[in-house]
């Protein structure tokens, strides 16, 4: 198919999509009458539930039950994928790998973006210094993990050549664990830390300044104003950092495939996911997981959508 049919096919379809907006409006309009506001409503999002349920809602029923079934027959073995996670050694592996991850980078970013955030609030070069940590942000997963693979190489990497200068030696930084899994957490906190600090400055240009003039007048400065002052009055917008790093974490992919592709026991659910349902093909253990990912994400996204609430009034 060539560039201009593949153009022709995109107009087309944009013509459509308006024309049919167009006849709904047009004819829901004439219906000046509670029921006709609620046929205009049923118009616009019956297409949207109809997408959601084929898009979404299906193949998660899907995926659900394929969890429960072997991977050659199809026949229904009840819990028997999921109790292979909890009971085969690689898969214990892989739970505490995921555990360290969602453990240590939410908290590590936060706790740097905070600290980052308040050294650098109303000083003259803060725009700059803001700039300088958010600049991983625009770098994808991929291209940050080869930025840190090139750090971690054994013979040309910077590490070994820092250590090999204090005499320390030269080492197998990716080879080692659970020292490998630490490594790659280092890649996920420079990534985030620029996201948790541009959102908590934000929060703290919002502190009203009468509290802080408040507190300076009672003697409050420094580590106490940051304890007493800063910190209780953006603890929502903490919470809200922390949950959506933790959200992020729990799907991490990119940088175990780039760095190690999973090797020397550094993988996790999200790639475990992917090694099961299409390296091994065991679609049934590879649906468990995806599940239990989701079952682990639920409570986080619903948690931080409350406090995102909270936030907003």
């Amino acid at each position: 198919m060539s560039l201009g049919e593949k153009l022709l096919q995109a107009v087309i379809i944009i013509a459509l999509f308006f024309a049919v907006v167009g006849v709904i409006l047009v004819l829901t309009s004439k219906l000046r009458s509670r029921l006709g506001e609620l046929i205009q409503s049923a118009a616009f999002l019956l297409p949207t539930i109809l997408l959601l349920g084929v898009g979404l809602l299906y193949p998660a029923i899907s995926t659900v039950r394929l969890s429960f079934r072997n991977n050659f027959d199809k026949l229904w073995i009840g819990f028997d994928n999921y109790k292979t996670i909890f009971t085969d050694s690689d898969l214990v592996r892989v739970l505490i790998n995921t555990a360290l991850w969602v453990i240590i980078t939410p908290i590590v970013a936060t706790f740097v973006g905070l600290i980052y955030a308040v050294l650098v609030d109303r000083s003259r070069f803060e725009k700059t210094a803001k700039a300088l940590i958010f600049l991983p942000m625009a770098i994808s997963l991929v291209g940050a993990s080869i930025i840190w693979k090139f750090v971690y190489d054994d013979n040309t990497g910077i590490l070994n050549a820092i250590t090999d200068t204090f005499g320390l030696g030269r080492h197998h930084w990716l080879l080692s664990s659970p020292g490998n899994t630490l490594l790659l957490i280092v890649i996920f906190v420079w990534v985030q830390a620029g996201f948790a600090t541009v959102v908590l400055s934000a929060s703290i240009k919002a502190i009203p300044t009468d509290i802080v003039e408040a507190a300076k007048l009672d003697g409050v400065s420094g580590v106490r104003m940051f304890r007493y002052i800063t910190v209780p009055s953006i603890r929502p917008t903490l919470i809200v950092v922390l949950t959506a790093i933790t959200i992020t974490t729990l799907k991490v992919f990119d940088i175990v495939r780039t760095v190690t592709g999973g090797n020397f026991k550094t993988s996790v659910l999200a790639y475990e996911f992917y090694v099961q349902s299409f390296r091994s093909a065991n679609r049934g253990l590879g649906a468990a997981l995806a599940v239990l990912i989701f079952v682990l994400v639920l409570p986080v996204v619903i948690y931080n959508v409350t406090q995102m609430r909270k936030v907003a009034r």
